[in-house]
């Protein structure tokens, strides 16, 4: 991977591990479905001046149905969840149970698409499973109350986004700016009629704004063109490996700005999932560098 593309992937797992941070301060103000309208909405703006400046018109009409169905699985419920379950669980912890969108794909992938599981991917769905287990049950400084159920959302959450790929995969060729760009517009339109029924909970400060507009335009904007831009110039199943540095700036956020509590079984289980996701993947390091190697040559 060059420098320049090695850069870009590691802004934009701290920008998505930066998300998580965001959510967990500003959702207690203005409620999850008001901050996630908020986001989808200044995503969509953001990406729709991108849209003019790149010349890349959005044919709603031919696929408003793809866009629904991608707006609603792989951004508009599991943006809620998340926002939701950040009232309850500490930042750090939602950005691991994030990190478990591979072990869901497998497990989806096996029962929709009849995918084969390897020992390898089992190896890697035991490990993932018993990282959550961890988290969830041995670390004692992060029980709370009504903690399983934020843990539940949170991992809803993650399986939304692993149907959202699988949809992805059987569904019409979409190029991926004009699904990113789609789908925002149609996160916003779905959650549009909630968002009356559910005012703030108070007036928000200007460091809840600053959240909603990170979420909305470095998290759901910048951070899009800098994942389209990685799989441009470096490929797909590359780009994707940012899934292993959003736990890890999760973890680092909310230990500095909210001084959350990491203990060393909190630990353990993040690094559970982690290598549990590396061998569903098939992520190796060797490989990346033995690429380097014969592209060097």
């Amino acid at each position: 991977m060059p420098a320049a593309s090695l850069v870009k992937l590691i802004i934009l797992g701290a920008i998505w591990g930066g998300s998580f941070l965001f959510m967990h301060i500003a959702a207690p103000v203005l409620g999850p479905v008001l901050l996630i309208q908020s986001r989808v909405l200044l995503g969509a703006v953001f990406l729709l001046g991108l849209a003019f400046l790149w010349k890349k018109p959005l044919d709603i009409m031919a696929h408003w149905k793809h866009f629904a169905i991608l707006g609603f699985f792989n951004t508009a419920l599991p943006f809620l969840l998340f926002a939701w379950a950040s009232r309850i669980l500490p930042a750090s912890l939602l950005s691991v149970l994030n990190a478990t969108v591979p072990i869901w794909g497998a497990i989806f992938g096996a029962i929709w698409l009849r995918t084969a599981l390897s020992m390898k991917t089992v190896a890697g769905l035991a490990l993932g499973v018993a990282g959550v287990a961890i988290l969830v049950g041995f670390d004692g400084a992060r029980l709370t109350p009504g903690m399983m159920l934020g843990v539940a959302a949170g991992l809803t959450a993650a399986a939304c986004y692993a149907i959202a790929a699988l949809y992805s995969k059987v569904a019409k060729s979409v190029d991926a700016f004009s699904n990113a760009h789609g789908s925002m517009w149609a996160a916003t339109v779905l959650i549009a009629p909630a968002t009356p029924f559910f005012p703030a909970a108070a007036m928000p400060d200007p460091w809840v704004m600053l959240c909603v507009l990170a979420l909305g335009i470095a998290c759901s904007g910048i951070a899009y063109v800098l994942y389209f831009k990685l799989i441009d110039e470096v490929g797909a199943a590359s780009a994707t490996t940012v899934t292993f540095l959003v736990p890890v700036f999760g973890m680092v956020w909310g230990a500095l700005v909210l001084h959350e509590h990491i203990g060393l079984m909190g630990l353990g289980g993040a690094a559970l999932i982690i290598v549990g996701v590396a061998l569903i993947t098939g992520f190796s390091p060797a490989a990346l560098v033995r690429r380097k190697a014969v592209t060097a040559e």
